[in-house]
């Protein structure tokens, strides 16, 4: 049977994906894609062709059902072969993010017993080389490039082993970009990521003539779930041509109908829209103005009053900034943070949609979700169908459904943390419900401060409240077991620089200054010397100001013991390079607590 009772027709597995999308849409456009300065297109039917030579080629390599087969790569359209030839081969993925370091590498190639290893290039499958003798199940390292070219086996073996793979089975080992300790492998089942399809395909409208543009990488299982559905429902899968700064020239081109992302990028342009008004006299206030009149316009509460300063806000900005995204855009979905409020509001006004959800990599990506039907800003939606949600005695959050992970690879006591006798998942996030069901995400249960006066704080609320301020990019509360909390800010490089250029301020020319990526050279908290800190923007009274009212407005929506008592400007922002962030950019505390260890006793008086 190809779908659920009374959901959307999907393929029973993901083994047989490209051949069912063929048969219902071959002749249309499946992808598009940067070649050079050119964009080039795959039909449907072309995409089933390159997955079949890559499934052929698996199979002459000897890869057996229900084996794992790691993908080192950039996200490209060869990812997305080689991830469906290796589904419909039986095999499992395991996804890797191309910027992980030899110590994840070696672990996640090691620990998920991968056979066969696919890498983006020669530098890749290099690293992957000159750890074999850690890696004792892995037989073959092939570039991604060649392996269409190493199909050997008839194109019916492949169809009988996709035909064989049972909803049930492994479809991907998804490690998780653990912020304390080594990933753990994350076991999704074809029936895991096929009741996400079934839950969310109602909710997230598109088919035929929409287009979906995919910047966020491909190892991540957000950007995996939004392949599946676009495909799915014959749209088009239009990916990021590689080079951030051509991310607006490309949605120029591209004119896609649905963009998921991080938060990140629309709040950039938020930022850069009102640094624009804000070069004008009276711009601010005009621009602030209008973010009013449009939300109230999207609410539909416009006062007749007011439609004629609708319509000239509607020619001077909502329309310019719609076109900007290339003006077609019906919907964008965000997850992983906590979206601005201002921003929400500004993309509101402004006539753009954005959705909001929850979900991790054990709950097949998906747990909660905002959608057209039913939306609440300032939450994460209602749990999508199938998935029931409680909150424990203790406020974490729990989950339960068919999307849940039946556990890690290979660690059973891990999975027994995770999931209870009755099935439930337990998130460690907190949240509440509120009285119709819809869910908010208040902090991370492992992440509570406890100061030594014996208050809980939950970081994150105060660290979100005062990245409100543009002109921060990071900003991470520090307390634990300490009389009171402090903060470590970064400063947002572009917001600063642009901030200086209409106050006449001048910077040093060293400045922004980036985590090193050297464990040799990586400077120690202690050999930051004074005069590298002297030239450092934070020295500046007029900088230090910023970031003195980005604290204050915040520590005003702050209970008493919460609010910040003290800061630090930090000389770099936090990097995966530098091991401060995840690679899906979550911060790793214990790393930041240990990398600026001389800074936090400083704020103490240490």
């Amino acid at each position: 049977m190809d779908a659920a009772d009374g959901a959307r027709p999907r393929p029973g597995t993901l083994a047989r994906f490209t051949q069912w999308t063929e048969e219902r849409h071959g002749p249309e456009t499946a992808l598009r894609f940067r070649a050079g300065d050119a964009w080039q297109t795959r039909t449907y039917a072309e995409l089933a062709a390159e997955v079949r030579a890559v499934g052929c080629a698996l199979l002459g390599l000897g890869v057996a059902a229900g084996e794992r087969v790691a993908v080192l790569a950039e996200t490209r359209p060869q990812w997305t072969y080689t991830h469906f030839g290796v589904l419909a081969a039986g095999a499992v993925l395991v996804p890797v993010y191309p910027t992980a370091g030899e110590e994840e590498l070696a672990w996640v190639l090691a620990d998920s017993e991968a056979v066969l290893a696919v890498c983006d290039d020669a530098a890749q499958a290099e690293r992957v080389e000159a750890l074999r003798g850690k890696l004792p199940h892995l037989r073959e390292v092939v570039l991604m490039d060649a392996l269409p070219e190493l199909a050997s086996v008839p194109e019916g073996e492949l169809l009988a082993r996709a035909q064989a793979v049972p909803p049930g089975a492994d479809a991907s080992v998804v490690y998780t970009s653990g912020t304390t300790g080594l990933p753990k492998g994350c076991r999704l089942a074809h029936a895991n990521l096929g009741a996400i399809q079934d839950a969310t395909l109602p909710l997230i409208r598109g088919g035929p003539g929409d287009s979906t543009y995919l910047y966020l990488p491909l190892a991540h299982l957000l950007a995996q779930l939004i392949q599946f559905t676009t495909l799915l429902e014959g749209g088009e899968l239009c990916y990021f041509g590689g080079r951030i700064e051509d991310v607006l020239s490309e949605l120029s081109v591209v004119r896609p109908t649905h963009l998921p992302s991080v938060p990140r990028l629309f709040e950039k342009l938020h930022s850069v829209v009102l640094s624009l008004a804000e070069s004008r006299e009276g711009g601010r206030e005009s621009f602030e103005e209008a973010v009013r009149v449009g939300v109230l316009a999207a609410e539909g509460r416009l006062p007749e009053s007011r439609r004629e300063e609708h319509a000239a806000a509607e020619e001077s900005l909502y329309s310019l900034v719609r076109g900007a995204f290339g003006g077609r855009l019906k919907w964008a979905l965000t997850g992983g943070a906590p979206i601005a409020p201002a921003t929400l509001d500004f993309l509101r006004a402004c006539g753009i949609a954005v959705y909001e959800g929850y979900g991790m990599t054990e709950s097949a990506g998906v747990i909660s979700l905002n959608h057209p039907d039913a939306v609440r800003h300032g939450t994460v939606g209602r749990p999508i169908a199938g998935c029931e949600v409680r909150i424990a005695q203790d406020g974490e959050v729990l989950a339960r459904g068919p999307m849940v992970f039946p556990g890690y690879h290979a660690n059973a006591s891990a999975t027994s943390e995770a999931l209870d006798a009755e099935g439930w998942l337990h998130t460690g996030d907190l949240g509440e419900l509120d009285s119709d069901g819809y869910l908010r995400i208040t902090g991370r249960k492992k992440e509570l401060i406890i100061t030594s006066a014996g208050k809980n704080l939950t970081p994150t609320e105060a660290e979100f409240a005062i990245q409100r301020s543009r002109y921060v990019s990071r900003a991470v509360m520090i307390g634990d077991g300490r009389p009171h909390p402090v903060a470590l800010v970064t400063l947002d490089a572009e917001e600063i620089a642009a901030w200086a250029a209409r106050e006449g301020v001048t910077l040093n020319d060293s400045w922004p200054r980036r985590g090193s990526t050297d464990p040799v050279t990586q400077p120690s908290a202690a050999e930051r010397s004074a005069a590298e800190r002297s030239a450092h923007p934070s020295t500046h009274p007029a900088v230090r100001a910023l970031v003195e009212q980005a604290v204050a407005e915040a520590n005003a929506t702050l209970s008493r013991p919460a609010r910040i008592r003290a800061f630090h400007i930090l000389p770099e922002d936090f990097t995966p390079e530098a091991g401060t962030l995840t690679p899906t950019l979550k911060l790793r505390r214990k790393a930041v607590s240990e990398r600026y260890a001389r800074e936090i006793e400083a704020l103490y008086g240490g």
